[in-house]
């Protein structure tokens, strides 16, 4: 065994109701170290580009990392990847807690879903050991409600086992959110998948790991994270309006003038209930606030601008219980709240902007696929094309946008417009370029490509080892000193930065299989105007290709595949 590793995953056919353990070659663990990287090699190798979403044969992966089980601070995390039955291409996304421990004390790296079960089903995974079980009593229910004693649970909510598009994954009260990861599961009839075990994985230098783990959770506690310790990712709310980047009524404007109702300021001073954390994290980013209901949520930026500014909202009250509800039925916060977005400004639907209290009627129909609930729970660029206004909806490659407005940062329009997951900021992050120094958000310059494809290569590694994307202010010189974590804890050295470019590549290749078009990189129109525009923005991916080494159409050719170690 590996340090750090039990070198194999588990393949679970749910058809057949048998299990296998898969070897992971121990080249193949250290080129694409875990997460994010792994999940994308094991998703490509069982034939994830190839199969419907929604088909028996693809593929639904749960992928661990050569950390999870440490003491360094934020490890505890796990990674789901599929083919998305919204976008059609990679998804992967992070989540976190006590989930990732258990799975990893399971006895395996990582475990694939295949098949289609014949009922509702939980598959339980008992150090090794895998059974499947009845859920019939479990269908109707929050994810929540399919925890079991002993054992740490993911499950979907209503919203999967309707094959709502962009259903999530759910544990611990965290999400598995984005590009419907949640729906696959509910293809194959899983409603919860259950784990637990006992055996621990040993590190190379297990002194080194300590003081490691020790000095990470001090630095940790340092003015890089004070602002997600005090008022969390909410706090962007009031910084975003007044750089004109909070996204409003379906992004027809930067500003909302109701900003400071459903401030972070605001939600403190009259909702928040207290602060919590994932498991193995020192952070403690997440803010809990009370519903009207009585219940208590979670509320991080994507959610609030997704249910508040987009939707032009400004009852604080209303976006907690929509982002409450949002959690209940298993959906994705961004892509219901953009799709409800294009709903509002179409002239097709029974709904207006600032509604609150439509939108959580609206949300349960989604959920449940009833009425004019059932087009929208495929998503904005499906409901938008049906209904003959597609210009209205906001997505890229039919992802919803996240809460950055791409006009006043240039820098993200480019990340957004390549990302292979579609609209999205967090496998990006070039929004970091655009609020340093470095750059002028409002006028993206040639040379800001490699700038991108930096943050890009340190969050794929980020999401591979994985730590918290939180952690990324704490490090000095991220390469060599998560590079001397990864040492500690495997026994091997190794360049992570060019191992974030080989993942990036990987996830590319990936889409390419699933049939990836040039013309796929890009934004809605609506945001292609004035100072950005689509001659800018072609420009500007052509400088990213470009300096990524790809062809002009944007394909990872076949020389470099070989020589990352990508071709079969």
């Amino acid at each position: 065994m590996p340090p750090g590793r039990h070198g194999a995953y588990l393949r679970i056919d749910l058809t057949r109701g048998t299990a296998v353990s898969v070897p992971i070659p121990d080249a193949v663990a250290h080129d694409f170290l875990g997460g994010v990287g792994l999940g994308t090699w094991i998703l490509r190798e069982e034939g994830g580009a190839q199969a419907d979403p929604l088909s028996p044969d693809a593929p639904l992966v749960f992928a661990l990392s050569p950390f999870v089980g440490t003491p360094l601070t934020t490890s505890a995390k796990f990674a789901v990847c599929a083919r998305s039955p919204l976008t059609g291409f990679l998804s992967d996304a992070i989540s976190s807690s006590h989930f990732a421990i258990a799975a990893k004390q399971a006895g395996f790296d990582a475990y694939v879903l295949v098949g289609r079960a014949d009922e509702w089903t939980r598959v339980v995974v008992d150090n090794g050991e895998i059974s499947l079980e009845s859920a019939a009593d479990l269908c109707g229910k929050p994810a929540h409600a399919c925890e079991r004693d002993g054992f740490r649970t993911a499950a979907i909510g209503v919203a999967g086992e309707n094959l709502v598009r962009y259903a999530t994954i759910s544990n611990d009260g965290r999400h598995a959110g984005r590009g419907g990861l949640g729906t696959v599961m509910g293809s194959k009839r899983v409603k919860a998948f259950s784990v637990r075990g006992s055996k621990r994985v040993p590190v190379a230098d297990p002194r080194g790991v300590v003081a490691a783990a020790r000095a990470l959770s001090e630095a940790s506690l340092g003015p890089a994270t004070a602002k997600y310790r005090e008022l969390g990712t909410i706090a962007n709310v009031l910084a975003f309006n007044r750089l004109n980047t909070l996204p409003t009524r379906n992004f027809q404007d930067g500003t909302f003038d109701a900003a400071p109702s459903i401030s972070a300021e605001a939600l403190h001073e009259m909702d928040r209930v207290g602060r919590t954390s994932c498991a193995a994290c020192t952070i403690g980013c997440e803010h809990v606030f009370a519903a009207p209901s009585g219940k208590n949520v979670r509320l991080e930026y994507e959610s609030l601008f997704a249910l508040g500014s987009l939707l032009g909202i400004d009852d604080r009250g209303a976006v907690l219980e929509a982002a409450r509800l949002c959690d209940d039925l298993g959906i994705d916060t961004i892509s219901v709240g953009g799709t409800l977005a294009f709903a509002m400004e179409s002239d097709r639907f029974d709904l207006e902007f600032g509604q609150g209290g439509q939108v959580l009627t609206w949300i349960e129909d989604i959920a449940h696929r009833r009425g004019a609930g059932d087009a929208l729970a495929e998503g904005s660029r499906r409901a938008a094309a049906a209904v003959g206004q597609p210009e209205l909806a906001m997505h890229v490659k039919g992802l919803e946008m996240p809460g950055y407005d791409p006009r006043a940062l240039q820098a993200t329009a480019l990340g957004l417009a390549v990302a292979t997951r579609g609209a999205d900021h967090n496998r990006s992050g070039a929004y970091e370029l655009d609020f340093s120094s470095e750059s002028d958000r409002l006028d993206y310059r040639p040379e800001d490509a490699k700038k991108v494809i930096a943050i890009e290569d340190r969050n794929a590694v980020i999401d591979s080892l994985i730590l918290c994307k939180f952690l990324r202010g704490v490090f000095g010189d991220f390469g060599a000193e998560a590079g001397e974590l990864y040492r500690l804890v495997t026994g091997r050295s190794i360049d992570l930065l060019a191992a974030g470019a080989r993942i990036c590549a990987l996830r590319r290749v990936f889409n390419e299989e699933a049939g990836w078009r040039r013309e796929d990189d890009d934004l809605p129109e609506r945001f292609l105007k004035g100072a950005l525009s689509r001659t800018k923005l072609a420009d500007m991916i052509a400088h990213y290709y470009k300096a990524r080494c790809w062809t002009p159409q944007g394909k990872v050719p076949s020389r470099l595949q070989r020589q990352l170690r990508l071709s079969r």
